[in-house]
């Protein structure tokens, strides 16, 4: 894994907070760590994740992709699907768990793209 010198001083919105910022010492590390931690456990198997991070969160990328997709089709068509299955509360607790899910996916996904983004080398620059 590369190392930088110089640890960045700003991150961009959505940095995870279990990710050290770049140039930090074994930044690299605990990016790996978080991206594996969003992936199923299956995927620490695979030896090319861990020796390329970038792939790692091409994959972590594309798993919450899917997992936010599903939440939201759920979202969706719970109600119907449901209605005569879930008293009211119990249809209004799957909602709600449907948007806390989701809301986390996408929080994530933001998460990964400023990650993946700075495996790449990137260096994110607030604007003014």
């Amino acid at each position: 894994m590369r190392q930088t010198g110089a640890v960045d001083a700003s991150l961009p919105p959505g940095w995870p907070a279990a990710v050290r910022p770049p140039g930090a010492p074994d930044w690299e590390h605990t990016a790996v760590a978080w991206l594996f931690d969003l992936v199923p456990p299956d995927y620490r198997a695979h030896e090319v994740l861990r020796r390329y991070p970038v792939l790692l969160a091409r994959f972590a990328r594309d798993h919450v992709a899917a997992g936010l997709e599903a939440a939201r089709a759920g979202w969706r068509t719970v109600r119907v699907e449901l209605a005569d299955e879930l008293p009211a509360d119990a249809m209004e607790a799957a909602i709600a768990a449907y948007e806390r899910e989701g809301a986390r996916l996408a929080f994530a996904a933001r998460g990964v793209e400023a990650v993946a983004g700075a495996l790449r080398g990137e260096r994110w620059v607030p604007r003014l």
